[in-house]
């Protein structure tokens, strides 16, 4: 026993130690990464772009969406925005829109299939209807640079790639927000060294955001588009892994300076829409769910109060369990500082761990008793 007590401290604040330096190594190189492989917006005339976008009951964002979009620098685009059966004024304020420019073209979604979820139909109804060479998906709520096309080609053209994702900059508005949104960064500051993505085909090092990403259309048609991936609740990394199981070129880009996004407008939103993605990202394995909570609760969590007990009982092990911790808050400082979120909101990565690991209860209970996650209006199950 005595062993064991003396063991298990020697073997686990080393690792703890370890997981923090990584975490800051992998989301510096990663951040590096996405700025090394990045161009400026050069291009200005190219190929004809279509820029694809799903509403559906977006009254409050598409009209800022679209204005950013009518305000580009490149020459040769068209925007098709689809109304996917909004029950608000969507379709009403894409008429007004599209009677001003004959570049935007909208479109009435058909009723939704009992094999698709919303929005991987809704952008297969668009990439039917488009003309262009590259397509830009993109959300409904997200307000683009004068030069986010242009960006967009110069940088497929300069890394010859046929899937382009990123970073877009958040805009976080409530606590409730600041404490769901920046889960997304786990993405690249604890799981994917988006580095090997150029040298590996493993899917595992592919990632995507569904507020933007651009394709090559003939690259999208060949793997079967949207139709491939129908019933994905998430939906940007299986587009993602497809395209680079079938041995395309993906990469992983900063989009901060082209597109700004607010993903959620408070915590109950951010709560359906991330509840619904998280266990379908564990393929719906309740015993990799479950193992992946343990581990971020005993080596992530676990130190920030053991760091007050150690404190208090004045032990010698303190200094570890604190390098720990500046260690983790320093990883998502780096993180903060990069995507232009207020850097003290970093301090907040312990509230953060404690509301991952509920949003996935949250997501695996809704999942196996059937009741699903309330997703604009439609059930997502």
């Amino acid at each position: 026993m005595e062993t064991m007590i003396t063991v298990i401290p020697n073997v686990y604040f080393p690792i703890i130690i370890g997981a923090g330096v990584y975490f800051c190594l992998l989301g510096m190189i990663n951040m590096i990464d996405m700025k090394l492989h990045a161009v400026p917006p050069r291009v200005k005339e190219g190929p004809l772009v279509s820029v694809l976008i799903p509403a559906r009951n977006e009254e409050q964002n598409i009209e800022r969406c679209l204005n950013s979009l009518r305000n580009q620098d490149y020459v040769n685009y068209e925007i098709l925005v689809i109304d996917d059966n909004s029950t608000d004024n969507t379709f009403g304020i894409l008429q007004r829109i599209a009677r001003e420019d004959r570049r935007i073209r909208i479109f009435s979604g058909k009723p939704l299939p009992e094999d698709w979820f919303g929005k991987p139909y809704a952008m297969q109804q668009l990439s039917v209807e488009a003309k262009g060479d590259i397509f830009i998906f993109t959300d409904a709520d997200t307000i683009h640079s004068p030069t986010s096309i242009s960006w967009t080609v110069s940088n497929m053209q300069n890394s010859r790639v046929d899937f382009i994702s990123g970073y877009t900059k958040q805009k976080l508005l409530t606590f409730g927000e600041a404490i769901t949104v920046p889960l997304m960064y786990f993405l690249t500051t604890i799981v994917v060294p988006l580095f090997l993505n150029r040298y590996f085909r493993w899917t595992f090092f592919s990632a995507a955001i569904g507020q933007f990403i651009a394709v090559n259309r003939e690259a999208f048609e060949k793997v079967g588009g949207y139709s491939t991936i129908r019933n994905k609740p998430v939906e940007d990394m299986y587009l993602a892994r497809l395209f680079k199981r079938q041995g395309y070129h993906t990469v992983f880009l900063d989009l901060k300076e082209q597109v700004l996004c607010r993903m959620y407008t408070g915590y109950h939103a951010a709560l359906e829409g991330i509840g619904k993605n998280i266990f379908v990202f564990f393929g719906k394995n309740s015993v990799l769910l479950y193992m992946v909570a343990v581990l971020v609760v005993v080596f992530i969590f676990l130190p920030f109060p053991l760091l007050f007990v150690l404190m208090v009982t004045q032990s010698p092990f303190f200094p570890q369990v604190l390098t720990a911790n500046i260690l983790f808050t320093l990883a998502f400082v780096i993180q903060y500082l990069d995507r232009e979120i207020p850097w003290y909101y970093a301090f907040l990565w312990p509230i953060i761990f404690l509301n991952y690991l509920y949003l996935g209860l949250f997501s695996w209970f809704r999942t196996v008793s059937g009741k699903g996650f309330l997703w604009k209006d439609r059930v997502v199950r």
